[in-house]
């Protein structure tokens, strides 16, 4: 029997205690309780949930209960076709049993070889309320007092290391060019040689002009 456990989960019927199956609108989900009897083990699964699975259990202590949400009309479970005269929707009344130890997930149960055949894992199987064997019933119980395999941690990445770079090769230095030859310093050229005075008068020498007074 599936339920949201936002909605309610197996804590809140653990709280309740005993809980109307109510809200079931699907007539095969419908004709699966009404094929229940009082005393009928119950597979307690939690729906929309991450992830889903199945969280406790629980057992029929009432059948042929009238389902009250259809004639409520603030409640999303209204059905305006109902009446008191000619009701359309009932279930069970199921007592709590216990909270599992070890919540059985979707993915345990598809990994378990016992429950390949379970309907619960059939494509298409949405029904909130499906039957199980008795054999399936005892293998989901057995998950859920066993705890789920610890998977083994993946070990962790060695750190790259860079590879050493092989350092390049100095570039060879060019060679140094040949300096060219000194040219050779061209040789003096020889002083021309100093003529002789002739030889004439010797001019007379005039004698220096007087100055003015005053400033000049």
């Amino acid at each position: 029997m599936k339920s949201e456990p936002d909605q309610f989960g197996i804590a809140d019927l653990q709280r309740v205690q005993v809980e109307p199956w109510t809200g079931v609108r699907s007539y095969f989900a419908r004709a699966h309780m009404r094929a229940m009897t009082v005393g009928d083990a119950v597979l307690f699964h939690h729906s929309n949930a991450k992830p889903p699975g199945v969280a406790g259990l629980a057992r029929v202590v009432r059948t042929a209960v009238l389902d009250e949400t259809q004639f409520d009309p603030d409640s999303k479970y209204f059905d305006p076709k109902a009446t008191r005269d000619a009701p359309i929707w009932d279930c069970v009344e199921v007592g709590y049993v216990e909270t599992l130890p070890h919540f059985v997930s979707m993915d345990r149960i598809r990994a378990e070889p016992a429950l390949a055949d379970m309907l619960l894992l059939r494509r298409g199987m949405r029904l909130s309320v499906q039957p199980v064997t008795e054999a399936e019933y005892e293998a989901v119980v057995g998950l859920g007092h066993r705890a789920p395999p610890v998977e083994p941690s993946k070990p962790a990445r060695p750190a790259r290391s860079g590879k050493p770079r092989a350092s390049k090769p100095a570039r060879p230095s060019k060679p140094a060019r040949p300096s060219k030859p000194a040219r050779a310093s061209k040789p003096a050229r020889p002083s021309k040689p100093v003529r002789a005075a002739k030889p004439g008068r010797a001019k007379p020498t005039r004698p220096a002009a007087r100055s003015r007074g005053g400033r000049r």
